[in-house]
């Protein structure tokens, strides 16, 4: 199987994470209707919501969203300016700060990659499977 790649560039925060789940969708939808599960499709579309959000909230606004397939797996990758890495919180129950998003996508990905980029920003890549989600991850894994 070939690898298949999408890109989305946003400025405009009212309408980002709504575009990239349409992107998501669209990206997905041309796959065909068996390369990825319908369960895995909605963890795809799950994870670019709350990397696109993070990328809003706590990287500059700007950021360019790519998406890749892999035989098993779907890449997402979200590049901001922000040179802070995500972390995990302790989820705010009271003021609805957030705290949910990073800790949710640390469980669903296979594997997380955060690396700078040269402009000083960083690029958040999660590795997500293709078919069998849901399923716990491998000891270790």
């Amino acid at each position: 199987m070939t690898t298949m790649s999408a890109e989305r560039t946003a400025l405009r925060p009212l309408a980002a994470v709504a575009g990239a789940r349409r992107a998501a969708r669209s990206f997905l939808g041309a796959l065909g209707q068996t390369a990825i599960e319908p369960e895995c499709a909605d963890t795809v579309i799950l994870v670019v919501s709350e990397l696109v959000t993070n990328a809003l909230r706590h990287g500059g606004g700007a950021h360019t969203l790519r998406l890749a397939a892999h035989p098993d797996t779907i890449e997402v990758s979200v590049e901001d300016s922000s040179p802070h890495w995500p972390r995990m919180r302790t989820p705010d129950l009271v003021d609805g700060t957030g705290g949910f998003g990073w800790r949710m996508v640390n469980d669903l990905a296979r594997s997380i990659v955060v690396t700078p980029t040269p402009e000083g920003g960083k690029t958040v890549r999660a590795l997500l499977p293709r078919q069998a989600c849901g399923q716990p991850r491998p000891a270790g894994g």
